[in-house]
């Protein structure tokens, strides 16, 4: 069965079967208090079956994907933590990665631009899922927010265990899924002259 047809059955199932959602994470860190979850595919199948009555955020560093790659079906790029160049973490030898503080604001700013209102549903990615998938997503918790998922395998997905390509995001994850993404940016979903 080729992609373009996987792709009719996931889209005419996710409109009468809600079930489709990713189970779960096993780990209490990537939970959220929603309990919304979806893999990337699942998360291009709500998009291209809602298109604009759902948003579809990339919370990377914009420096990160700008090596790591871009799925055109994001909506806007709001990153919940970025890379401070002005200070260096010793303990880990990187620059100091800080939260936004006006992520909230942001992410409100978002769909008020296209029209929409805090029932909207949003989709939160990160490079895994999990180290600022679901933390971002809390962070909205209590806002006035009606429903936030959280695409549990990322962008680049979970690390293969063994191997040769032990330790590289190769297992799942939208870049890893055959899912539409590439290197070429969209300047209009990315923030200028912001942090």
């Amino acid at each position: 069965m080729s992609k373009r047809i996987n792709w009719l059955v996931v889209l005419s199932l996710l409109g009468v079967a809600p079930a489709l959602a990713a189970p779960e994470p096993a780990d209490p860190a990537r939970q959220t208090p929603w309990k919304l979850y979806v893999d990337s595919t699942e998360a291009f199948a709500m998009k291209q079956a809602q298109g604009n009555k759902v948003l579809l955020v990339d919370v990377r560093d914009p420096i990160e994907i700008m090596f790591t790659g871009f799925a055109p079906a994001v909506d806007v790029v709001v990153p919940y933590m970025s890379a401070n160049r002005s200070k260096w973490n010793d303990t880990r030898s990187v620059y100091q990665v800080e939260r936004e503080p006006a992520f909230a604001d942001r992410i409100a700013k978002a769909l008020a631009d296209r029209g929409l209102g805090k029932d909207t549903p949003i989709l939160l990615m990160c490079r895994s899922g999990g180290e600022r998938g679901a933390p971002s997503a809390r962070e909205l918790w209590g806002k006035g927010f009606a429903s936030v998922y959280v695409v549990v395998d990322g962008f680049e997905g979970d690390t293969v265990k063994d191997g040769p390509q032990k330790n590289w995001r190769r297992v799942n994850g939208w870049k890893n899924s055959d899912l539409p993404w590439g290197y070429t940016l969209d300047r209009s979903k990315f923030p200028i002259g912001e942090k």
